[in-house]
């Protein structure tokens, strides 16, 4: 599972909360970013890119899919979408620093209830975001493919991936148009690479055939092993 958050946005480069706000769209510096992380993946191998209906995911994972050869397929997944941030969609993050509730968001996420109608509980939104993860990877099999979402929801994933509890997401980085992995087996997932921004991907590409390929283990390589090849 190579997950992906989009390129840099408009709202991003200003510091304002987008969430659901329709019409934010990458800018110049995100466009570079989405193309830069495509070339990078052009030869590995895609069952599937699945990303959030938000029009700054689409255009990354569009980006991704013009740099291949091949024919990947895209899907939508309304559950990979951003935080539903009610009252607090739209206003820059130096404001929403001075509520009293930006505390909860960064020392006890597991409570916090964004404000409004529409605001959505972050542990909510971490659920449905592991629940839709889990269900792409276990209809993906040994394939591999690309979720391409946002910063808080990736967070969530990756929190869950390592067994974090959602009171310490907010240790986790993960910036604009970067690559996290995660494979997940039977057992445990295993969390292989977090906000990559511009290393090899050559631990990504499928071994070259010799003889009989192995299973992926779900065991833990006690010692820490060699690595990848």
């Amino acid at each position: 599972m190579l997950l992906v958050r989009h390129g840099r946005t408009t709202a991003n480069a200003s510091g304002v909360l987008a969430g659901w706000t329709p019409g934010v769209h990458l800018d110049d510096t995100g466009r570079a970013q989405a193309a830069a992380l495509g070339q990078r993946l052009a030869a590995v191998p895609l069952a599937a890119v699945v990303t959030s209906p938000l029009e700054r995911t689409r255009e990354t994972a569009q980006q991704l899919l013009d740099a291949r050869t091949d024919e990947v397929a895209l899907r939508l997944d309304d559950r990979l979408g951003e935080a539903h941030y009610g009252q607090w969609t739209g206003r820059a993050l130096k404001d929403l620093g001075k509520d009293p509730q930006w505390a909860v968001v960064q020392a006890h996420p597991s409570a916090a209830v964004f404000p409004g109608p529409d605001g959505e509980a972050m542990a909510a939104m971490a659920a449905r975001a592991v629940a839709a993860v889990r269900e792409h990877a276990e209809q993906a099999g040994d394939a591999t493919i690309v979720v391409v979402s946002h910063g808080d929801v990736i967070k969530a994933v990756l929190a869950d991936a390592l067994g974090l509890h959602l009171d310490l997401f907010q240790r986790l980085q993960v910036d604009p148009a970067s690559l996290s992995v995660v494979r997940y087996t039977r057992l445990r997932p295993f969390v292989e690479r977090l906000n990559d921004t511009g290393g090899s991907v050559a631990a990504l590409l499928p071994p070259a055939k010799r003889g009989r390929r192995r299973k992926p283990s779900s065991d833990a390589v006690v010692g820490g092993g060699a690595g990848a090849s």
